[in-house]
């Protein structure tokens, strides 16, 4: 059970970046399921192809918020509007845009 538990925690861990600020913190259907599936009496905890399931769904969401935090650090200007992109790309080869009306 102390595995199971730990293992919980890892994926609340994992969730609670890409769910809503800290100090706001509310469940959600994906942790109230996760919370139905590790703590309800049908659940075995000797049920290693659903803890293995869980450890591979835990390094996904490692992964995937790694990806997200180095994609916007060497991609910066990946969610900024298109006219200041072209702005932007205009400024790195040496011409300056005139200012709009």
């Amino acid at each position: 059970m102390s595995s199971a538990r730990s293992l919980y925690r890892s994926l609340l861990r994992e969730l609670l970046p890409l769910t809503s600020a800290p100090k706001q913190i509310k469940l959600t259907p994906t942790h109230q399921f996760l919370r139905s599936c590790f703590f309800s009496k049908n659940a075995s905890s000797n049920d290693t192809l659903a803890m293995g399931k869980a450890s591979q769904i835990k390094d996904y969401l490692k992964a995937q918020r790694m990806y997200a935090a180095l994609l916007e650090r060497y991609n910066p200007n990946l969610r900024i509007e298109d006219e200041e992109r072209v702005r932007l790309t205009a400024r790195r080869v040496g011409f300056e845009l005139p200012k709009a009306k």
